[in-house]
């Protein structure tokens, strides 16, 4: 089966020259979703105001391919100061639920202008 490209303008805009997620056969990988509208404006508030928006990104593109995030298999998670690690995972439960939660990867990165970054593999097979 061939891949596909997703983009949607329910979430903020691609940051750069890749899709919002691409689709191959039952796997939909997600690219990282940032604190931003739909518009490109950044989400510049507290913590739980960026992993929120980040999170309803990252929802808002599992969509437009056709699934949600509760068929995440794979989850990363990555924070500007892992002092948010507690916080996160908080806001975390709030979007990833259902039994088989999938694994997760988070670590402390330099980023730039905003506060957390997410991204997903999704399994809609079988």
């Amino acid at each position: 089966m061939p891949k596909r490209a997703v983009m949607t303008d329910k979430a903020a805009p691609a940051g750069g020259p890749y899709s919002h997620a691409v689709v191959a056969g039952d796997t939909i990988y997600l690219a990282g979703a940032i604190p931003a509208l739909p518009d490109g404006t950044r989400v510049t508030g507290s913590f739980a105001e960026q992993a929120h928006a980040a999170f309803r990104n990252l929802a808002a593109v599992a969509e437009a391919a056709g699934s949600s995030l509760d068929d995440a298999v794979r989850v990363g998670v990555y924070l500007r100061d892992f002092g948010d690690f507690a916080e996160m995972n908080e806001i975390y439960q709030e979007y990833i639920k259902g039994e088989h939660r999938p694994v997760r990867t988070t670590l402390p990165v330099p980023l730039v202008g905003f506060d957390i970054e997410i991204d997903a593999v999704l399994y809609t097979g079988p």
